[in-house]
């Protein structure tokens, strides 16, 4: 600390200069983007943020809100964890919405299923294709060894601890870090159980709409993917969240599949009145 603001005066009047001093990585309030879909008011707008290299987002979104996830330059690795906002001992199960779906490469109009059957949410639009329903997160241990250290407070943070304090924010704990699914970063499993990473760096810009279909607790951390060999890489994401309406009977999205269909039909009862 300098000598001038070791002066509480001093530091006080300091503090005060710095209102309005915007950074690339940081909640923008009230909430702005220039970007949003045909159709979206500015109005509409709820969470505008970019999640630095290495940082974290956590935000509770309504039933039907958009949260649209864009790797801006092309190495961001988005890992997921999502909560019943009301019951938050259902989470986003990774085993259930891969083996419920058959599918285990989520895309475009795959469910997000919570351990209780029911779907948290939907991925609307993905320009990616490469995503992870296997990896899980990194930790400590995984980045000490690939990078010599791996503690939060270090240069080298990892997913899992990113993802402790995400979801901290909402009195949460270590033992609620569940699997996550990893965005932007993805893996392929050969004929032979052998797992491909698809790491990139990938063009900038590529993007996922998420649509909530409960209120949900959405935590993100954007750090390196597990599986990453490489120095430690990754670049900013930007989050963008906007009101929107809960899918209509014929949403096509829900009609896809029996399975889907189903996993609906468990949602709506838990709001039913």
């Amino acid at each position: 600390m300098s000598t001038a603001l070791a002066d509480p005066n001093a530091a006080r009047a300091h503090a005060r200069a710095m209102e309005g001093t915007v950074v690339a990585a940081m909640p923008v309030l009230p909430p702005r983007a220039d970007d949003l879909p045909a159709g979206i008011s500015s109005r509409d707008l709820l969470w505008e943020e970019t999640i630095a290299a290495g940082g974290y987002a956590s935000r509770l979104l309504a039933r039907g809100t958009r949260l649209r996830l864009i790797d801006l330059e092309g190495d961001a690795c988005a890992s997921l964890l999502l909560f019943n906002a009301a019951m938050p001992s259902e989470r986003l199960n990774i085993a259930d919405t891969v083996k419920v779906q058959w599918d285990a490469y989520p895309s475009t109009g795959s469910l997000l299923l919570s351990d209780m059957g029911r779907v948290m949410a939907s991925i609307e639009q993905d320009d990616a294709g490469t995503h992870d329903a296997f990896c899980g997160a990194s930790n400590e241990a995984s980045n000490q060894r690939r990078y010599g250290d791996g503690r939060n407070s270090g240069a080298h943070p990892n997913a899992r601890d990113r993802l402790l304090l995400g979801v901290a924010k909402h009195g949460l704990g270590r033992r609620d870090v569940h699997p996550c699914l990893n965005l932007f970063k993805g893996v392929r499993i050969a004929a032979d159980g052998a797992i491909a990473p698809q790491i990139g760096p990938f063009a900038p810009g590529r993007s996922l709409t998420l649509r909530a279909e409960m209120d949900v607790i959405v935590v993100v951390a954007n750090c390196p993917h597990v599986l990453d060999e490489r120095p430690w890489s990754v670049t900013p994401l930007r989050a963008t969240a906007w009101r929107g309406p809960v899918p209509a009977e014929d949403d096509p999205i829900r009609t896809a599949t029996p399975e889907r269909r189903r996993a609906f039909l468990n949602t709506e009862d838990l709001y039913r009145r």
